[in-house]
């Protein structure tokens, strides 16, 4: 993890969290996408600092930047599906 972010399985059921908070990482980044800003946030939970608002955002890059793409395969598989029929 980071010095900010940890995961513990008797805090919202292992989800990764604001560490000394029960504040996780899924909430800021649903916040953020959903248009609020950082300075909305800071406001609205003023125990949050912009630094663990990044660190959210940086645990999520990494997670993703290790996903497999699954979009191209099902992209992929249909096509090929399609492709039988006829």
């Amino acid at each position: 993890m980071n010095k900010y972010i940890t995961q513990n399985p008797k805090i919202l059921g292992g989800k990764p969290i604001i560490k000394n908070t029960r504040m996780s990482v899924e909430v800021i980044l649903e916040s953020l996408a959903g248009g609020m800003s950082m300075e909305e946030m800071l406001k609205e939970y003023p125990f949050l600092k912009k630094e663990h608002l990044q660190a959210a955002i940086d645990y999520a890059a990494k997670i993703v930047s290790k996903e497999k793409s699954y979009m191209f395969e099902k992209a992929s598989a249909y096509t090929h599906e399609i492709r039988r029929r006829h």
